[in-house]
Formats: C-alpha cells, sequence, structure tokens
C-alpha cells in the first residue's frame, strides 16, 4: 500500500441488503460513494459511471458475462490469479478477495495485496492483529486494500490501525442511512485553525478555584495543546506538559488546562466546558501552525489550586480571558509554538489564540446577543 494513497474510499455491498437494496444504491451514489458491489450483475445495471460497479463472484467458477461491472472481484484460490485473467479478458479488470480465518489465510492475504492492483479482506475473527500484519506486509506497495465490515464502529478501528487504516472499508449495511454515516466516519477531517496573535494587557492573581487538568489517551507533542478561555469567541492555546520541569516528571499526554467553567474546542465546531469532559470523549488537539486532530480523553483531573488570571486583546480588539492554575509550570504557546510560563507573563506579551467568531448554546455555533464579561 502507497504511503502516499490519498482519500479513504467508502464501498457499499449490496448483497445482503434485501427488500431495501435500491433505497440502500440510491443512497451511496447520491453520497458519491466510490464503489458499490454485488453479487449479481442486474443489481449493478443502471448506476451512473460516478461509481464504480463491483461484481464479487461466489460461485465456483467466473461467470461468462459480467454485465456492467467495472471490476470482478475473484477467490484467487478458486478462480485464478487476477493478472492473468485480465490479460484473458481484454476491458475487465479484476482484484481479488480474501477470507482471513487462520494463519494459512493471513499468508495468503499478505501474498496478495503485495502482489494485485486491488484486495478486498474480511477478516472473522475478533482481533485486529491479523489486519496489523496485512498492512505491515503492504507497506510499500502500490496496490489498494479495502477491508469487509460489518457496522460503522467496525469501520471506524479499521481506519486507526497502525494509525493509517486500509484504503478504504466495505459495509454491508443494516439498513438505509448507514451509508451516511459511513461517509461521516470515512471522509470527516480535522480542518486547520486560523490562529491569532494576542497581547498580554494583563495578569493577576484571583484566589483559589477548581482547575482542570485533561489526560487524553495521545502522546502530545511538544508545539501541541489544546484551546482554552473563559469567554467562547476567544481562546487561548495551553500547551502539554511535553517540555522538561525540574520538580516532576513530564506527562506528554496531559494539559493544565484551565478553571472548570472554561471553553474548550471538543472538535472544530463544538465547545464544552472542562468540567464536561469525560473518559471517552473527544478534544481538539491543536499546534502552533493551526494543525488540528482530536484526540480522545482518558481522564479530567479536578483539584482546588490558586488561580490566576490572563487578559489578552485580539488584533481586530477582541478582549479575552484565561483562568489557570497559579504556577510557573502552566503554559501557554507564543507565536512559532515559543513556550511561555503562564506566571512570568506580562503586558506587552504575545502568546496565541483563536476567534470561533460567534456565540454559543449548549456548545453550539449560533448568532444570538450574549455578553461574556
Amino acid at each position: 500500500m502507497s504511503a502516499g494513497t490519498s482519500g479513504r474510499q467508502c464501498w457499499l455491498d449490496l448483497r445482503e441488503a434485501g427488500a431495501w437494496r435500491r433505497e440502500a444504491a440510491e443512497e451511496a451514489v447520491h453520497l458519491r460513494f466510490d464503489a458499490i458491489v454485488a453479487d449479481d450483475p442486474a443489481d449493478l445495471a443502471g448506476l451512473p459511471p460516478t461509481v464504480s460497479r463491483v461484481l464479487a463472484v461466489t460461485s465456483a467458477d467466473l461467470p461468462a458475462e459480467v454485465g456492467q461491472a467495472d471490476l470482478v472481484l475473484v477467490d484467487p484460490e478458486r478462480h485464478g490469479d487476477p493478472a492473468r485473467l485480465a490479460a484473458a479478458r481484454p476491458g475487465v479488470r479484476f482484484g481479488s478477495r480474501v477470507d482471513v480465518v487462520d494463519a494459512e489465510s493471513l499468508r495468503r492475504a499478505c501474498e496478495r495485496v503485495r502482489r494485485d492492483e486491488l484486495t478486498v479482506l474480511k477478516f472473522h475473527d475478533p482481533t485486529h492483529i491479523p489486519l496489523e500484519i496485512v498492512l505491515a506486509a503492504a507497506d510499500g506497495a502500490d496496490g489498494r486494500i479495502i477491508t469487509e465490515v460489518g457496522s460503522i464502529d467496525e469501520a471506524a478501528v479499521h481506519l486507526t490501525v497502525l494509525e493509517r487504516g486500509p484504503d478504504g472499508v466495505m459495509l454491508r449495511p443494516g439498513g438505509p442511512g448507514d451509508a451516511t454515516k459511513l461517509t461521516e466516519v470515512v471522509r470527516t477531517q480535522s480542518p486547520d485553525l486560523n490562529l491569532v496573535t494576542l497581547t498580554v494587557t494583563e495578569v493577576r492573581h484571583v484566589g483559589a478555584g477548581e482547575r482542570a487538568c485533561v489526560d487524553t489517551c495521545s502522546y502530545l507533542n511538544p508545539d501541541e495543546g489544546i484551546l482554552v478561555g473563559s469567554r467562547s469567541r476567544g481562546l487561548v492555546l495551553c500547551v502539554s506538559e511535553t517540555h522538561p520541569l525540574p520538580y516532576m516528571p513530564m506527562r506528554p499526554f496531559r494539559v493544565n488546562a484551565g478553571a472548570v467553567m472554561s471553553y474548550t474546542m471538543a472538535d472544530h465546531e463544538r465547545t464544552r466546558y472542562l468540567c464536561e469532559l469525560r473518559a471517552g470523549a473527544t478534544v481538539l488537539a491543536v499546534r502552533a501552525d493551526g494543525r488540528t486532530r482530536p484526540v480522545t480523553v482518558g481522564r479530567v483531573k479536578i483539584e482546588t489550586r490558586p488561580l490566576l488570571a490572563i487578559d489578552a486583546v485580539a488584533p481586530g480588539g477582541e478582549r479575552l480571558n484565561l483562568i489557570v492554575q497559579d504556577d510557573w509550570h502552566v503554559r501557554v504557546l507564543g507565536p512559532g509554538g515559543v513556550v511561555l510560563n503562564s506566571t512570568e507573563l506580562g503586558p506587552g506579551d504575545e502568546i496565541l489564540g483563536y476567534l470561533p467568531g460567534r456565540e454559543r448554546h449548549v456548545g453550539y455555533p449560533i448568532d444570538e446577543l450574549c455578553h461574556e464579561l
């Protein structure tokens, strides 16, 4: 599998769609799925050229006619090598399909992904180790790998195996609407944010209160943290604990984020209060250059600590506030990813932030009158 492969593919398997086969196909076409799979050429007839029509051969012998199929999936053990079949049938593309059920079928799968233009794999056991092995075997190969999944949750897991997953997933839908859910999993990307340079106007001690440390299930980068702020229209980039401290070990999974009522970004659109985050939730990790990725929250530690208020102003005049633990090891990021101790900030210092631009209601952006002081 080529490391430069871009864009995950969505395939829909109609073979078990039953009475709503037509509705499922129409939904997939509307969503611009990459391929629709059937075992009867008649089910592929009439599909537009915007979607690849894939015929999966389930019989012992190859059919004499493949209808309008753009690609024919075969079992190399029963039907022969796809490259040889393509040479014997000019104008017909062939791909391989392998059921991975044991060590021998896993060996065959590894062989096919290194050789064939396209391989569709089905894993029967509830472990992802075989998929990891196949992906490793395919490293550097030019062919594409599509894995069969029976649910949206399974698709989400497949796409993260070995951090990259297959080139696409083929869903056996359980009903109408599943194709839409699959696109939300496969095609969702975390867009970059346009960070701005803020100027600190005041730093002051504000007594004690509860602050939250957000512990993620990921190692965070030295220039990466989460956006936090007292007001939803302006957030400050708080850096992860990936930098040395003289009195305690680094915790590269943690952001000492701020007071419990503070906003943070759960994804590129929705905010959450820090106190709302729970194990298994997501929070948006943001780098100093604006790149983002969702990370899973493993734990939120809320403890009473002295607090420090940081006031800042954006280039357009918007005023922001951040309340953090009053300790020098709590840090924010400045332009270029410079790490700044919060207790050493003063008027005129520059820090990085983000202006979502709209008010919030239960975390969702909304246009309404709202004053946050």
